[in-house]
């Protein structure tokens, strides 16, 4: 019961005091990543950029942003995540407002080249962080309720980059160049936060009580013990098997989620409305995803069930994305991609509460950052093959169905690699500490 009791006040107070700052940041930094897909409503025509052209920009943030993750979060460890978070968000927030200044085909790739290398590191470092913090029974909430940030900021980011676009003129500026100035002064003014809200470790949280702080500690130790122990360099995690099949998963997984996010607006767009009216029908599926996103993660956590809670989400997106490139009505369309919206990003954080359960302790950070950047290819490829797919044929059908595929490849390994593994479903002691208090108390 004391035991119960430290997990609610401390999981309680790590949730207060991280998880708003972290998802605000999350925000911030999604916002600026996928408000292209915004801007291509009008800067294409404005600036001559084909789809394909469009597309070979959008994923271009990718390629650095592959390159550098893995250097990135092992200099994360190594300086502590509060002073290169914080430096991430300031290099991004600055290299995206100086999108204002594209004006055609090779600035347009150059700072989205630069912009993927401000931004390496940011997400798995943040993952890597909440598992020094979280207890594994209890990570899958606190995950998605970070997670969370995806959908929100495409909720906001919709109607704001609508109005914002109408500002067309104003100052000499087109509509997407104010887009990308206002929406990039978020993450310049959150890094002096983060070097003031964030811990490096449990030892220096002076917020907690000793006995909390004790209780952290002991309950992380034993998540560790349970962790594989065999012990691997950085470098050579590149060619573990498992890290490399979670990799192609990842590819599969994440790349459904940028179809979503870079090609939503200009598929809606398609329905015949304003580039106003655009920006509130995109948010209706990430309205919905937001809503299944805490959710999901929540009956996982109380179910202690984890194989399931992948899986079933994972097939309703491939089925929802290929479903609305079959179907006419923009009202059944619609219908179709915000089941998609919600598979996609209920799926995300449940995936990531599995590479901290499956790596060696010591390699986690390294695996985490070494899966996301290999996922995170599919941000160019995806993107590069839906803009010449529409250039070819004059519609997004095809590049949608081909996400899909890449989808469906990734469920029928996650199937096979996730059979027997203890991750599946929690049934220890430690787990009923956790996951049980925290989900009465802390929200």
């Amino acid at each position: 019961m004391q035991d119960q009791q430290l997990a609610a006040s401390a999981l309680r107070k790590i949730n207060r005091r991280f998880i708003p700052l972290l998802f605000t940041c999350f925000v911030a930094a999604w916002l600026d990543r996928v408000n292209v897909g915004f801007a291509a409503l009008t800067m294409n025509n404005e600036l001559g950029l084909s789809s394909t052209a469009f597309g070979i920009g959008a994923g271009i943030f990718f390629l650095t942003y592959f390159a550098l993750e893995l250097p990135s979060n092992l200099l994360l460890e190594r300086y502590g995540a509060r002073r290169w978070i914080a430096r991430i968000m300031l290099s991004w927030g600055v290299l995206s407002a100086a999108m204002v200044f594209v004006q055609g085909e090779k600035s347009f790739y150059a700072l989205r080249f630069l912009l993927g290398a401000a931004e390496a590191g940011f997400f798995p470092g943040i993952v890597f962080f909440l598992s020094l913090w979280v207890p594994a029974a209890a990570r899958g909430r606190i995950t998605a309720s970070f997670l969370l940030a995806m959908p929100v900021a495409s909720v906001i980011g919709g109607p704001l980059s609508g109005m914002l676009m109408q500002l067309d003129g104003i100052g000499g500026l087109h509509g997407w160049q104010w887009m990308f100035l206002v929406e990039a002064l978020p993450a310049i003014l959150l890094a002096p936060m983060v070097l003031h809200v964030l811990r490096d470790s449990p030892a220096q949280a002076e917020w907690l009580t000793d006995a909390e702080r004790d209780w952290l500690s002991r309950t992380l130790a034993a998540d560790a013990v349970k962790a594989p122990t065999n012990h691997e360099g950085a470098w050579k995690l590149l060619l573990n098997p498992l890290v490399l099949v979670l990799g192609v998963v990842y590819f599969g997984v994440v790349g459904l989620n940028y179809g979503m996010s870079f090609f939503l607006p200009q598929i809606v767009k398609e329905f015949g409305v304003s580039v106003g009216q655009t920006g509130f029908v995109t948010a209706i599926p990430f309205g919905i995803a937001a809503i299944g996103m805490i959710w999901w993660g929540r009956r996982s956590d109380r179910l202690r069930e984890r194989r399931f809670h992948l899986l079933l989400p994972l097939v309703l997106t491939v089925i929802g994305l290929t479903g609305s490139t079959l179907v006419e009505p923009p009202a059944l369309r619609l219908v179709l991609l915000s089941v998609a919206a919600f598979g996609i990003f209920s799926a995300l954080p449940i995936f990531w509460t599995l590479p901290s359960a499956v790596l060696p302790v010591s390699s986690v950070a390294a695996g985490i950052a070494i899966i996301n950047s290999l996922g995170n290819l599919s941000g160019f490829v995806d993107s590069y093959a839906v803009g010449a797919i529409k250039d070819m044929t004059g519609s997004f059908a095809g590049g949608m169905q081909l996400i899909a595929g890449f989808g469906a490849v990734s469920v029928g390994l996650l199937i096979l690699i996730t059979r027997n593994i203890a991750w599946a479903r929690m049934d220890s002691v430690a787990a009923d500490d956790v996951a049980e208090p925290f989900s009465r108390q802390a929200t």
